[in-house]
C-alpha cells in the first residue's frame, strides 16, 4: 500500500436517535462528532434509520398495497399473448 493516499480506517459508532441504538464498527467516514461508548470515546455518525427502527426488521409496520398496483398490473396484462395459461 502506498503511504498517504488511503483514508483513515478506524472504529466508529453509528447512532440511531429514533431507537436510541448504537453500534460500533469500522469505517473511513469522517465526522467531527464524538460519543462515549463502552468507556471509550469514538467518532460518531448519526443515522436516520437502522435495523432497530426499520419496519422490516421490527415487524411494526407491514406493506399494504393501498393503491391497488397489483390488481392494476393484472388487469393490464391479463390478455397479453406471452402469458402462460394455467
Amino acid at each position: 500500500m502506498q503511504e498517504g493516499i488511503h483514508p483513515d480506517y478506524r472504529e466508529v459508532v453509528f447512532y440511531d436517535h429514533a431507537a436510541d441504538f448504537k453500534f460500533l464498527t469500522r469505517s473511513t467516514v469522517r465526522t467531527d462528532q464524538t460519543i462515549e461508548h463502552n468507556g471509550q470515546t469514538y467518532p460518531m455518525i448519526t443515522v436516520p434509520i437502522s435495523s432497530a427502527s426499520h419496519p422490516f426488521f421490527t415487524g411494526k409496520n407491514m406493506f399494504v398495497d393501498s393503491t391497488g398496483q397489483v390488481e392494476k398490473f393484472q388487469r393490464r396484462f391479463k390478455n397479453w399473448k406471452g402469458a402462460k395459461k394455467a
